[in-house]
């Protein structure tokens, strides 16, 4: 998955020749001149509005589909954290930088690029002003780091799903779309030209409106795979191959280099108690980038895979499976029964009338568990807690 260019030099010169065309773009699009930005504050013009607008809801769709097919992580994209005091005064600053200037600072640079004097004295204002907070940033350092919300996403925040936000935005921009250009046709006293014939323009704005619907059919997987395949467990629909929790207990005894434990419990119990030669995972990690370095490839090896419960290690061994992995085992009864078979055993008071074949597995069992115990305290260094990866930074 994502990042879809491999080199970070790479990347550098992508980047470049991607801002040399956005450039060109907002130069050909006209908005190297301020009449552009200022005339979404006037009415006359919202040319900026339905571009800018546009490209947003682009790129929220093509994000949509990029994570629904495992091309992007959306884990690793960076999200700007919002300090709520700051954002506003400066939104409110930035805002009226854009009325009395006419640029925003993309479009200013563009104008002072291709020699526009009203271009040039905004971007030195801008310089001005960043030198002014550099230097004065210890005075506004207090509003600066006010009101700490974190890296709050608007679906969070409205306690709905990523999908209905997606389409809630896309009708918002389909309204608003229609709605600046009636705006536009009062003020000016005629039909903007470029925007006609209205049959085509509305039926482009219904056209956004239908891809918001696209949110619903295109879901990110790690929010809808777990909980279906867990559904598909809960009936019964998957055949899966055991490893009980003795011979599980034998090979580690043995130190069986052919098996590979992936545990899925919580990271603070896997921290408490681990078994040997295992990697702790989430379920969520299997959908991320790189997930395929944390899951052996050598058909050789035996994956074992442990939960708590042995439902959530059959959910997690059904998308491994579906990878395209193979020689995948569950454990028996989940890791509290290799818990209260193994770790914990205690010989019965009494054999009186037990079979000889459960003797034999009872006199295992009690052996096993003072070799085990050891084998846990020495792998702790060991073994592995995948954690969550930073996410990359960036943004405007």
């Amino acid at each position: 998955m994502g990042p879809l260019i491999p080199s970070e030099g790479l990347n550098l010169v992508i980047g470049l020749f991607i801002g040399i065309a956005f450039g060109f773009t907002l130069e050909q699009a006209g908005f190297s001149t301020s009449k552009k930005l200022v005339g979404m504050f006037y009415g006359y013009d919202f040319t900026v509005l339905r571009v800018f607008f546009t490209g947003g809801l682009v790129a929220m769709i093509g994000v949509v589909i990029l994570a629904h097919f495992g091309l992007l992580d959306m884990s690793l994209v960076y999200i700007n954290p919002t300090y709520l005091w700051s954002a506003i005064l400066g939104g409110l600053i930035m805002g009226l930088g854009f009325v009395i200037g006419g640029f925003c600072p993309g479009t200013g640079i563009c104008a002072a690029a291709i020699g526009k004097i009203d271009g040039i004295i905004f971007v030195i204002g801008t310089i001005f002003g960043v030198v002014v907070f550099a230097e004065g940033y210890p005075l506004f350092e207090g509003i600066y780091w006010d009101k700490y919300l974190g890296n709050v996403q608007m679906n969070e925040t409205l306690h709905i799903s990523q999908g209905l936000f997606v389409f809630l935005f896309m009708a918002f921009g389909a309204i608003a779309f229609i709605v600046t250009q009636i705006i536009e046709e009062k003020v000016n006293g005629k039909p903007n030209p470029v925007l006609q014939p209205k049959s085509r323009y509305i039926g482009f704005s219904a056209l956004i409106f239908l891809l918001g619907l696209s949110a619903f059919i295109l879901p990110n997987p790690e929010d809808y795979k777990p909980a279906q395949i867990k559904n598909e467990v809960e009936k019964g629909n998957y055949q899966v191959a055991y490893i009980s929790p003795d011979e599980l207990a034998l090979r580690l005894i043995n130190n069986d280099e052919n098996i590979k434990i992936y545990d899925f419990r919580p990271p603070e119990q896997f921290a408490k108690v681990s078994l040997p030669n295992s990697i702790n995972l989430k379920i969520v990690d299997l959908y991320r980038k790189g997930s395929n370095k944390l899951i052996s490839g050598d058909p050789q090896i035996k994956k074992i895979i442990i939960a708590n419960d042995e439902k959530d290690a059959i959910t997690a061994e059904e998308i491994i499976k579906n990878k395209g992995y193979k020689n995948l085992y569950v454990l028996q009864g989940g890791m509290q029964a290799f818990t209260n078979d193994i770790i914990n055993f205690k010989m019965p008071v009494t054999m009186a009338g037990i079979s000889p074949n459960l003797i034999a597995t009872y006199t295992f069992r009690d052996n096993a568990s003072k070799t085990i115990e050891q084998l846990i305290k020495d792998s702790k260094k060991s073994n592995v807690i995948v954690k969550d990866k930073k996410r990359v930074l960036g943004g405007c």
